[in-house]
Order: C-alpha cells, then sequence, then structure tokens
C-alpha cells in the first residue's frame, strides 16, 4: 500500500509542479503586462513588481492545476486498467485516491495563505513600487505621448529636453479647494518617496487658482502628493485588502463606527426633544446619520464575509479534487485534456455560480456570511457520490 501511495503521489506532483510552473509563468506575464500598459511602467519597474505579481498569479493558478493534476493522472490509470487491477487484487479504489485528498488539502492551506498574501501584501507592493516611480513613469509617458494624466492631475507638453519639460501645462484638483492651472515656459520634477511628495518647479508662466490669475517671471514650486499623481491612488481601504491577521480589529472599528453613529442620532433627537423642538424629532432630522449607519454596516458585512471568502476559495482546491478524481477514474480517458475539460466544465457551471451568488448575497447581508461555502458544499456532495459509485462498481 505504501508503494501504490507514493506511486499515486509521486505522478501527482510530476504533473501538478509542471503544470503550475507554465500556468503560473503565463499569467504573471500577462499581470505584468497588464501594469505596464496601465502604469507605463519600463524594464526595472516591472522587474520589481514579480515578487508582488507572483501571489496574485499563483492563486488564480492552484486550483486549476491541481484539478488538471488529478484528472490527467487518475484518467490515465483508469484508461490503463491500473483501477481494475487494484480491485481484481481486492484494492479499494480509495487506497490510490486517498494521497490525491492529502496533497490536495496541503494545497488548499497554501492556496489560503496565497488568497491572503495576493490581495494584502502583494496589492498594496504594487502600489507601492508604481508611486516611487511616478517621476520615471511620468516622464517617460511625456518624452512618447506628450501628455500624463491621473484621477486629479493632468500635463501636457510641447517636447521634454532631459528633464525638463518645454511649455507645460499642469491642471491639478486637489482634495479640497479650487483646481490649479499652471502654464510655464519650462518645468522640473523632482520626487521625495521618503516625505511622499513630488515637486515641480516652473519658470516664467501664469498661476491660475480658481478664479484668480497671476502671472510670475521667476520661478514658483508645486508639491504635490505622488498617491495623487499614481493611477494607483492612495492605499486601499476595501475590506477585499485587509490581511487575515487585522480583521478582527476592523470588525471591532465597525462596531465603533455604528455605535457612534447611531449615539450622535439619539443625541439629536434626545436634544430637540428636550429644548421643545418636536419638529425637529422626525426620521429625516438624523436622515444623515442613518445613512452613516446603512454604509458602515454594509461595510461590516463586506468585512465579516472576506474571511469566509477566502477559505472556500482556498479549499475549492480540495473540492475540485473530490468531484475531479472519481469522475476522471469513471470516464477511462487517457487524454488529460479531455479528462481536464470533461471535470471542469461542471464545475464551471455549477460552482462558481453558487460561490458568487453566496458572496454576493453575504455581502449585502442578506445571508450569513458562512453561505459563502454553498458551492463547495454542493461540489463536495457531489464527489462523494461519485466516489460512492467508482467504490461500488
Amino acid at each position: 500500500m505504501k508503494i501504490l501511495s507514493r506511486y499515486v503521489l509521486v505522478e501527482l506532483l510530476q504533473v501538478f509542479l509542471v503544470a503550475l510552473s507554465a500556468l503560473t509563468l503565463f499569467m504573471l506575464v500577462v499581470g505584468l503586462v497588464k501594469e505596464a500598459q496601465q502604469q507605463g511602467l519600463g524594464l526595472v519597474q516591472i522587474a520589481r513588481l514579480v515578487p508582488y505579481v507572483l501571489p496574485e498569479a499563483m492563486r488564480f493558478a492552484v486550483p486549476g492545476t491541481m484539478l488538471f493534476a488529478v484528472a490527467s493522472v487518475f484518467g490515465r490509470m483508469s484508461a490503463t486498467n491500473e483501477i481494475t487491477a487494484l480491485k481484481a487484487a481486492g484494492v479499494s479504489p480509495m487506497a490510490a485516491m486517498w494521497p490525491a485528498f492529502a496533497l490536495a488539502v496541503a494545497v488548499s492551506l497554501v492556496s489560503v495563505w496565497l488568497n491572503d498574501v495576493a490581495v494584502s501584501w502583494g496589492r498594496d507592493g504594487v502600489r507601492r513600487v508604481v508611486v516611487s516611480s511616478v517621476e520615471e513613469i511620468i516622464y517617460g509617458r511625456l518624452r512618447q505621448h506628450r501628455s500624463y494624466s491621473a484621477p486629479h492631475i493632468s500635463i501636457n507638453v510641447k517636447h521634454v529636453e532631459g528633464r525638463t519639460l518645454v511649455r507645460p501645462t499642469l491642471s491639478y484638483q486637489p482634495e479640497t479647494g479650487d483646481a490649479v492651472t499652471v502654464s510655464a515656459a519650462s518645468a522640473e520634477m523632482r520626487a521625495d518617496p521618503s516625505k511622499g511628495i513630488l515637486a515641480v518647479t516652473c519658470r516664467d508662466g501664469t498661476l491660475q487658482v480658481g478664479d484668480v490669475k497671476a502671472v510670475f517671471p521667476d520661478e514658483i514650486t508645486r508639491e504635490i502628493e505622488l498617491d495623487t499623481l499614481s493611477r494607483k491612488g492612495a492605499a486601499s481601504t476595501s475590506p477585499s485588502e485587509i490581511a487575515m491577521a487585522d480583521f478582527p480589529a476592523a470588525v471591532a472599528e465597525q462596531h465603533r463606527r455604528i455605535r457612534q453613529c447611531e449615539e450622535i442620532a439619539a443625541a439629536k433627537i434626545a436634544l430637540a426633544t428636550l429644548s421643545g423642538r418636536l419638529d425637529l424629532t422626525v426620521p429625516a432630522y438624523v436622515e444623515p446619520e442613518r445613512e452613516a449607519v446603512r454604509l458602515e454596516t454594509a461595510r461590516l458585512h463586506r468585512i465579516e464575509m472576506e474571511p469566509w471568502r477566502r477559505w472556500a476559495n482556498g479549499f475549492s482546491c480540495l473540492c475540485f479534487v473530490l468531484v475531479g478524481a472519481p469522475m476522471a477514474i469513471r470516464m477511462r480517458n487517457a487524454d488529460f485534456l479531455t479528462s481536464f475539460f470533461m471535470c471542469f466544465l461542471p464545475i464551471l457551471v455549477v460552482y462558481y455560480p453558487v460561490f458568487m451568488a453566496g458572496v454576493s448575497q453575504a455581502k449585502s447581508g442578506s445571508v450569513p456570511p458562512v453561505a459563502v461555502w454553498t458551492g463547495n458544499v454542493l461540489v463536495t456532495l457531489w464527489g462523494m457520490w461519485l466516489m460512492r459509485r467508482v467504490i461500488r462498481t
């Protein structure tokens, strides 16, 4: 039995590692090309992005690769009558399948970790690389296209000589205050990542702030936050990018915010009642606070759902193996691509729609967060039924 387990495990690992390497490399290249096109990155910045994009590529590659490995190995074993020979010798097919299940559990735990690292450490790392390279990115875009734009700023130039911008026009919309437009004869940019600012020094031009316009013959320097210059923007506060270890604190913070909004609404109603202003005790008077409660509650639902989603997404590897192994044995097809697609098609039709529906409903608070496991449960029950048929026939 140890020889059989070792044989199956080695075959699975060979196919899994080769397929994972190929698929991860493909997805890594796609991810890097996407970032390079969107951000205008050079080769140095692309090389710095590799460790941050790698977890993102692997978390999508691992479940499909695990299914591909079991479909390939067990499809070939069944087609060459190895499973039939085991049954003739009085050995249950489970003896051949349990190494795959054990490997799937280990891979699922790694996949959960990848789901956490990719969205917390990986995405933040990509943002930091892009933000720290904003100066080079802007100069590169201006040399090629003579213009650069981000959500809060746009720069247009006649051309670029070395590090000097010739006839630049800079339009900047700060978070608060009037828009700023600077037109100059020349300008230079210097970034300071340690302070998170980009200093733009303009010479001989005009400055317009709102409706006020002024001419400057010498030079002026304008400091702009690097986060506003990058298309990645500031660090995300989305629940999908919170690290797994930070969820308890995030949930506690959301409950505090909700209580604070409710207390403000109650205090306003109480003050209006004590002062005899009954017209201020109507629900419309505290509508801003009620809307704030609704928004904070919606965010709380997303935060509570996210850990369940990452665990369910990670353990999809085990669910896929529970279905793929017995189905490949029943199909008895040595063509690994046929076996894989025949196993993956029902999963694509059943698992992912149910999983996404569970995530959507849990985000809205219509169902408890555990509902995101519905797809996993359905696929597991289906896999157990298939295994029962394989063992009995």
